[in-house]
């Protein structure tokens, strides 16, 4: 089976990652966690929860806004390992992350 995930900034601007099952074996879903909390803490995302609760979505979309544009387009490993991190947590074959919209879907 094969995964999707495409992070968008703007209409003009989308990163599709394509990912197979030997790659989305490599974390289970408590390391894609932990690895979305590592990068959400060491980029310094700001929760969009005025209480500062900190939602999953929160972690996928801060991460990749925080992460910035840069790291999609250079299509490096940090990309990818944010791909198989939010298709783990997320479960889904397909995901969009919209990050100037601020949704997945």
């Amino acid at each position: 089976m094969s995964y999707t995930v495409t992070v968008s900034f703007d209409r003009k601007k989308e990163y599709e990652i394509m990912l197979h099952d030997d790659e989305m074996q490599s974390l289970n879903k408590e390391q894609a966690r932990t690895w979305l909390i590592r990068e959400f803490e060491e980029l310094e995302c700001v929760p969009s929860n005025p209480t500062g609760k900190i939602l999953l979505l929160d972690m996928v979309l801060n991460v990749a806004r925080y992460g910035g544009e840069d790291r999609f387009e250079e299509a490096g490993e940090w990309a990818r390992c944010y791909a198989i991190a939010v298709a783990v947590v997320l479960e889904r074959p397909a995901i969009r992350v919209d990050v100037g919209n601020f949704v997945v879907g």
